[in-house]
């Protein structure tokens, strides 16, 4: 009786194993395997995208004063390029929103000194995860003064918050758009503008 009963066990087991071969033998298929790709892609997509740091991007009219007023006043660390920035992100996203205005046109002319899918410009660790592009391109401000020009507010008030927490002389203008002047250890003075479109 108990040999009986173990190998009607093992029959219903059997059963349902060949039950489900068909839902097996669809995802071994040709097609299986293709959506199982294409779902893995998916996930290592999301998972690049989502660990990518968030990036704010200012644009400066002289890089070499941009660089001691980040590194000299704000303190801030370089950073390393993110990785899709490598694949011409940041070209893709926007591209046809930004105002001419604010370039200058000195640069139309140069011939490019890096290799085409070398990222431009300064790269600095805002936060955590959290990271600044800074790269040239405005024009000067008002009474020659050195400008920095960002489309993004929240980047604009990490930018003044760093300025308070290290005593560095600083002016608002205007809350919205929010616009304020940085001075370095030189006196230069320096238009921090938030762009609105």
């Amino acid at each position: 009786m108990l040999l009986l009963s173990a190998f009607d066990l093992s029959l219903s087991s059997l059963s349902s194993v060949l039950m489900a071969l068909p839902l097996v033998d669809g995802l071994l298929s040709t097609q299986g395997v293709m959506v199982m790709l294409l779902v893995a892609y998916a996930g290592a997509m999301w998972m690049f995208l989502t660990s990518a740091p968030k990036v704010y991007t200012v644009m400066v009219s002289d890089l070499d004063l941009a660089r001691r007023i980040y590194e000299d006043v704000l303190d801030l660390s370089a950073a390393d390029v993110p990785l899709h920035y490598y694949y011409n992100y940041e070209q893709t996203l926007g591209a046809a929103s930004i105002d001419p205005t604010f370039f200058s046109t000195a640069a139309y002319g140069a011939t490019p000194t890096r290799a085409a899918n070398a990222p431009e410009g300064l790269w600095y660790q805002l936060r955590k995860n959290t990271q600044l592009h800074v790269v040239s391109g405005a024009s000067m401000g008002q009474n020659d003064r050195q400008r920095h020009v960002c489309f993004d507010h929240d980047c604009m008030e990490l930018l003044l918050m760093r300025a308070q927490t290290r005593g560095a002389q600083y002016k608002i203008r205007r809350d919205k758009p929010l616009n304020f002047l940085l001075k370095d250890w030189q006196g230069r003075i320096y238009e921090m503008a938030e762009i609105s479109n």
